[in-house]
């Protein structure tokens, strides 16, 4: 029978097996919702808990911060909108579920604003989870990953076919358009082999970009999320560095700005102080401190690539901290950033 006070005020018995609660909770005020709203809650040991997760109360205080905000950001929307910002996406920022949907959100925020993002990706940590079930050491040379037909099959197994997938998902439900590409497709990235190919095995470099297919895709309002598998003239696959695929695409499309976003919180000038960041650098600064050894190991191909980018029309280059929630927004609508932004 269905439910009803007066029922309920009869039935005392059933209420050892029946736990209701009644809960009046008043929603913030909306454009769309203005009333009062009843909560159910129950539980039994024989059915399932039907629960209506609680609404967020939001404070005075909270509203007038959040409009402030919005209105705060639109100097930095009307400077970046209709322009391409490429935003590489690895690291420790995809290991932790709450920070890949954050990164998403702020994605998807970007392409609503009028920006028209790219996103690149790798994905080491969950090559590397594979490579340990299947007994393949990992191993990495000046902090590329050595590469031999048998890794090189598990690298193209997790980018495109699980990486790249998960991420064009998540973009999508969260209401954006997402089409994901391997170099390998249309042609958008041609490799060829690094110089070190006989102790790296199948690491390569970027031969060339097409952007035909990317720039369709961009001009139609949809996010590419890109790949760093390509294949090289004779079709064999490469392994490629996914920031050094980043910064050619970035010079390709002639972005605006290119960001790394990774685990680290960017250019150190001591590798043993996080306090000694350093905030903005040219490219004369940053050659500098690659020469006096206080960039080194990983950075080195990140710093590389954000200089070969910036060589080819990019207009600023950061390495930013994706491990810090909200990183992207930050480095791109304040004036302060989130990580190193190197200039020409």
């Amino acid at each position: 029978d269905p439910l009803s006070f007066l029922s309920l005020t009869k039935a005392k018995s059933k209420a050892e097996t029946l736990n209701l609660n009644f809960r009046f909770s008043k929603p913030p005020l909306t454009p769309n919702s203005r009333r009062l709203r009843l909560s159910i809650r129950a539980s039994s040991p024989s059915s399932t808990a039907l629960n209506d997760p609680p609404l967020p109360s939001l404070t005075n205080s909270d509203l007038q911060l959040r409009v402030r905000i919005l209105s705060e950001s639109l100097p930095y929307i009307q400077k970046f909108r209709g322009k391409t910002i490429v935003v590489k996406y690895g690291g420790a920022a995809m290991k932790s579920a709450e920070l890949k949907a954050s990164v998403v959100r702020d994605f998807v925020l970007l392409s609503c604003v009028g920006l028209r993002p790219v996103l690149v990706h790798g994905g080491g940590p969950e090559i590397n989870v594979l490579l340990n079930q299947l007994n393949i050491p990992a191993q990495f040379r000046d902090g590329l990953r050595v590469t031999d037909a048998r890794t090189m099959e598990v690298v193209s197994m997790v980018l495109v076919g699980k990486v790249n997938k998960d991420l064009v998902s998540r973009i999508n439900y969260a209401g954006a358009t997402a089409v994901g590409l391997s170099g390998m497709e249309g042609r958008l990235l041609v490799a060829r082999p690094s110089p070190n190919a006989a102790q790296s095995g199948f690491v390569g470099e970027v031969a060339r970009v097409d952007p035909t297919v990317l720039q369709t895709i961009v001009d139609n309002g949809s996010i590419p999320v890109i790949d760093s598998v390509a294949a090289d003239e004779y079709g064999q696959p490469y392994n490629i560095n996914a920031d050094t695929v980043a910064g050619e695409v970035a010079a390709a499309l002639g972005a605006e700005k290119l960001i790394l976003l990774t685990d680290v919180a960017g250019i150190l000038r001591n590798r043993e102080d996080p306090g000694s960041l350093v905030k903005e650098i040219d490219i004369k600064g940053v050659k500098k401190m690659i020469e006096e050894g206080k960039v080194g190991g990983g950075m080195i191909p990140k710093v590389n690539c954000c200089i070969r980018s910036l060589a080819q029309g990019v207009t600023t280059a950061s390495i930013i901290d994706g491990r810090v929630e909200h990183s992207l927004l930050h480095e791109i609508m304040t004036d302060e950033g989130a990580g190193t932004m190197i200039t020409g």
